[in-house]
């Protein structure tokens, strides 16, 4: 796929992401990824799918505060698509029932976030 092909399809993905996760945050998800790093010189949109992953600091990540979690919705190689910043506990436990409610999978892998 082309780049300009790849980045529009990426960021309508990340769009549809966007809008979802702001429904249940009160309008706080970020856009990230629009692009998979595949390491290569093919171009490739993040994927459809929808799957959530929280992310601390046991994950290997830094966080620049104390609050708790980054919530990230990502494909299913982990490319985040939208991420929440500064969740706490309560609010991760309520945003998994969501979730699950909505059938949004949760992610086991390792996530990538935008540097």
């Amino acid at each position: 796929m082309q780049y300009f092909q790849a980045l529009k399809l990426g960021q309508k993905r990340v769009a549809v992401a966007r809008e979802y996760l702001n429904k249940l945050t009160d309008g706080r998800a970020m856009p990230a990824l629009a692009l998979i790093d595949n390491k290569s010189n093919v171009w490739e949109a993040v994927g459809e799918e929808n799957l959530y992953a929280f992310v601390d600091e046991s994950a290997g990540f830094v966080l620049t505060d104390d609050s708790g979690f980054i919530l990230a919705l990502v494909d299913k190689t982990g490319s985040s698509k939208t991420i929440v910043q500064g969740v706490t506990k309560q609010q991760k436990e309520n945003l998994e029932k969501s979730f699950e409610a909505d059938h949004i999978p949760k992610f086991e892998g390792k996530v990538i976030l935008p540097v």
